[in-house]
């Protein structure tokens, strides 16, 4: 073989490979007057990258392979994006990050446009877009309009290694900047907004919060931290002492802290599973005529704020 046909096989493979890859359909016919070739050739080539796919999967343990599509009338890749989100996960995650609102509109829109790039094939990316565009046109974003990813992360750094960190703090109560020295434990997220939980080590500060024991996390708004620095200085917290995120995001609402408590209340609305979706915590202890009895353990006073919001349907025990 020539050395100028050798290397327009090497282009042609390569090229047909990638259309595989980005969730084409490859036709026989249609690639051979592509390309100036018989079918034969093109058959050559489909059958050296299932030979390719077929020792690879040794490596990676990822199982693609080529297949005949008679409805498609051309070969497929089946399932080229495995070990990737499919098309239906990235379409979810879309429509929860819109939902969300926590991004200024340009951070959300080059998100959006990554997450659809990097993990939907190429031949579906105008579809996914097509579902989202209306939202993300109309989409309003929050009125701080403040970009703190990059500060985020530095914040999970900090927790990673159990650093001090000292913050400039805008604190809506009283519009005053407070400075703070404290022990960040963790990042949570909450209707529009990330939050910083943090433990604060100022007695004096402390002196006018309504929770004194270490136990209870204080909790800061991330896009008002004005400025931060991550210390040289470490901490440590016991291991058996040690923050769960996940125990304490069960009992919190609204990002409201303080004591730890129990509700007990009636409710008598028609969606029991919203009630218990939002209070992980609640159990049913009793039910009469639709009515049900329930009981909840939850931090702080944000748990008012929800049971007045569901107006006759609650009664406070």
């Amino acid at each position: 073989m020539r050395e100028d046909m050798k290397g327009d096989q090497i282009v042609r493979v390569l090229q047909i490979y990638t259309k595989l890859s980005e969730g084409y359909v490859v036709n026989k016919a249609e690639e051979a007057a592509r390309y100036n070739v018989n079918e034969r050739s093109i058959q050559r080539d489909i059958d050296h990258i299932r030979n390719y796919l077929d020792n690879d999967s040794e490596r990676t343990g990822v199982v693609n392979s080529i297949v005949y599509d008679r409805m498609a009338k051309g070969y497929r890749l089946e399932e080229p994006y495995k070990i990737c989100l499919k098309n239906s996960e990235v379409l979810a995650l879309c429509k929860i990050l819109l939902d969300s609102r926590a991004f200024t509109k340009d951070q959300m829109a080059g998100m959006l446009d990554k997450l659809v790039t990097c993990c939907i094939p190429k031949a579906n990316q105008k579809r996914i877009r097509d579902l989202i565009s209306n939202e993300e046109f109309h989409y309003v974003e929050p009125r701080h309009k403040t970009k703190f990813i990059d500060q985020m992360w530095d914040l999970g750094q900090a927790i990673q290694e159990s650093r001090y960190i000292e913050i400039d703090y805008y604190r809506l109560k009283d519009k005053e900047t407070v400075h703070r020295k404290v022990k960040p434990v963790a990042i949570m997220f909450s209707e529009y907004y990330f939050y910083l939980t943090a433990f604060i080590d100022d007695q004096e500060v402390r002196k006018g919060f309504d929770v004194l024991n270490d136990s209870f996390p204080t909790i800061y708004r991330i896009d008002r931290i004005r400025s931060m620095k991550v210390s040289e200085e470490r901490f440590h917290i016991p291991y058996n002492s040690r923050f769960e995120e996940g125990e304490f995001r069960k009992r919190v609402q609204f990002m409201y802290g303080g004591k730890l408590r129990k509700v007990t209340f009636k409710y008598s609305g028609l969606d029991i599973d919203a009630v218990l979706d939002r209070l992980p915590t609640a159990k049913i202890i009793d039910e009469n005529n639709g009515v049900h009895t329930i009981t909840a353990e939850v931090f702080g006073k944000g748990i008012e704020m929800w049971l007045r919001s569901q107006g006759n349907d609650v009664e406070v025990l």
